[in-house]
Formats: structure tokens, C-alpha cells, sequence
């Protein structure tokens, strides 16, 4: 199964950007994605950018990764 996480966009230097990840900074490749810019949020997956998101998508995706935490480490 593969999975894309929701990362806000802090700096872009070409096609590269640096993005916050849970609180970690990652770089990643803009190659897939046009016109990001800092502050934007896109969905990564093995270091690439795949697709923008709006802020309230990415906020209830970043929600519900949480709830299934926390559920896992409920049982």
C-alpha cells in the first residue's frame, strides 16, 4: 500500500522545496507540480511532490493520520 502524506511547503529553490512534515523538515522534488510556492500544501510520496492540496484538506488528512495513531496505540 502506498501512501502520500500532506506537507506545508516552507522554501522553494528551483524544483526542489523544503517541506514540514509532522514538525520535520524534508526535502522534496517539485518536478510533478506546477507553479508551488511557500505556504502552499502538497501530498509527498518517496520525496516527491504529487499534487497541491488546500490548507483545509491537508489539515483534516493530518487529523485523521493522528486519530489512527492514537487509536493504535489505544489497543
Amino acid at each position: 500500500m502506498c501512501l502520500s502524506i500532506p506537507a506545508k511547503i516552507l522554501t522553494v529553490d528551483g524544483n526542489t522545496a523544503e517541506a514540514s512534515v509532522g514538525g520535520a523538515v524534508v526535502k522534496t522534488s517539485l518536478h510533478l507540480v506546477d507553479d508551488v510556492r511557500p505556504g502552499d500544501y502538497v501530498l509527498i510520496h518517496t520525496g516527491f511532490a504529487l499534487q497541491k492540496i488546500s490548507e483545509e484538506e491537508a489539515i483534516e488528512t493530518i487529523r485523521l493520520i493522528e486519530e489512527m495513531e492514537s487509536e493504535k496505540n489505544i489497543q
